[in-house]
């Protein structure tokens, strides 16, 4: 059968777009890549490109292809899924400066080399059936597992077979919705992980005559589809390095560190990990979706919460050891979400930030004196309230070139354009049908 191998990437508005060709032409393109236009980094999510974007029609770039992210699929019902994940590069291969992939990479290496901390991370994602003829199910139900078989099973195969390590698999607690995760990985393996689960999702839905739908919400008064990053670290040498145990929330002082510079900077990390407008009726209070900027233990209703370590024998709480950040969705890109969240953590290390205080209950429930004291803030509510912060955090700013800078806040002004007459039901609708 023929077949398309194709070259990847993920732009601002977290669509994976790319150039296919003939296996046969593999090799030279593995070597030389393949060609990419600036101005594709300027896309909406609804194919019009901002006006004001940095480049306009001039430019050349290329895909250069990782070898060690191959994945060929069959068994789909189409033609065999055979991709490779792509940096950005000029002409001389050298990175391209606005390349998600590429600036996650930089974000690792600084980490690393500041502070000697080697990250390690897991998207958790959730995803809902939408053109399924199935009879209703409680939530988190064998019933509702079951009445999508053989689509659970199909799908961690594929997983599987994609070289993702599949976790787990279960049915959410909204209409239709599942979760799905992946055994944690190094930082780029875990975004590049993160894209091709959703590629994946959506091709074995699209076999079943079905779509898979990961906008942030599908009905404005239904229950949100998430992605929560968890994040652990180890050291130089390859040991756990999150858990203390006589620290509070069991945090290791660097990763205490790095909490307050994440939940320092969250305002304006909200352009880069909830970067729509349809994210904004997800994240509010009372939906477990992290509405204030805290940090928690075990509490669903912190931004930034510290999880549960089993206390059963023979468990290691040095190496199960992690934090989670729940304010991002699938309109972001996996790369720029995570190397965000990175360089945040990193300004909290450099400045020796104390541990931010671990808010327990929910914050909208505390009066405004015990949210101050605590410093529990709201975030932002709205898209043009996030890029507003996003602009004047000057520490954000340094962590991007300023031309990609400016190029998400137009590629984000034109799409609030494109949406803004839209009611809440209207705006589920086009997201859902894209995502």
């Amino acid at each position: 059968m023929d077949e398309l191998v194709t070259l990847l990437t993920t732009d601002l508005v977290a669509i994976t777009r790319g150039r296919g060709f003939m296996p046969a032409a593999l090799e030279g393109y593995l070597t030389r890549g393949c060609g990419w236009v600036p101005a594709n980094m300027a896309l909406t999510p609804f194919d019009l490109i901002a006006e004001d974007n940095p480049w306009g029609s001039a430019g050349d770039l290329r895909l250069m292809p990782d070898p060690a992210t191959a994945i060929r699929l069959e068994g789909l019902g189409t033609t065999p899924l055979h991709t490779y994940f792509s940096d950005i590069t000029g002409l001389d291969g050298t990175p391209w400066e606005c390349c998600p992939r590429s600036l996650l990479k930089r974000a690792v290496a600084a980490l690393e080399r500041e502070a000697g901390l080697v990250p390690v991370a897991a998207f958790e994602h959730e995803f809902q059936i939408l053109g399924a003829d199935w009879a209703p199910a409680p939530a988190f139900s064998i019933a509702a597992a079951r009445r999508a078989d053989p689509f659970g099973p199909g799908l961690m195969g594929l997983l599987k077979a994609a070289g993702l390590e599949p976790e787990m698999f279960l049915p959410e607690y909204g209409t239709d919705q599942f979760e799905v995760t992946c055994r944690p990985a190094g930082a780029l393996a875990a975004a590049d992980r993160a894209v091709a689960l959703r590629m994946i999702v959506r091709e074995l839905a699209a076999h079943q005559g079905w779509r898979a739908s990961f906008a942030p919400k599908t009905a404005p008064d239904g229950v949100g589809n998430g992605v929560h990053i968890h994040l652990s670290f180890r050291d130089r040498e390859g040991q756990p390095a999150t858990y203390d145990p006589a620290r509070p929330g069991g945090l290791s002082e660097a990763a205490g560190r790095f909490a307050a510079g994440v939940v320092r900077h969250m305002p304006a990390l909200l352009a880069l990990t909830a970067p729509s407008p349809l994210s904004y009726l997800r994240l509010v209070p009372h939906h477990w979706s992290a509405a204030y900027s805290c940090l928690g233990l075990r509490n669903r209703e912190a931004a930034l919460r510290i999880c549960p370590i089993p206390e059963l024998p023979g468990t290691d709480p040095a190496k199960v050891a992690n934090f989670e950040f729940r304010a991002t969705d699938a309109t972001a890109n996996p790369y720029l979400a995570l190397a965000a969240l990175i360089f945040a953590g990193l300004e909290g290390l450099r400045a020796g930030l104390a541990q931010p205080p671990l808010v327990n209950t929910d914050p909208s429930g505390m009066t405004e004196a015990e949210r101050a004291r605590l410093g529990a803030h709201r975030l932002p509510e709205s898209l043009p309230a996030a890029l507003e912060a996003f602009r004047a955090d000057a520490a954000v700013q340094s962590w991007l070139p300023p031309v990609l800078s400016d190029c998400l806040v137009a590629v984000k002004r034109k799409e609030l354009s494109l949406v803004a007459d839209l009611t809440p039901e209207e705006l589920c609708d086009r997201y859902a049908a894209i995502y």
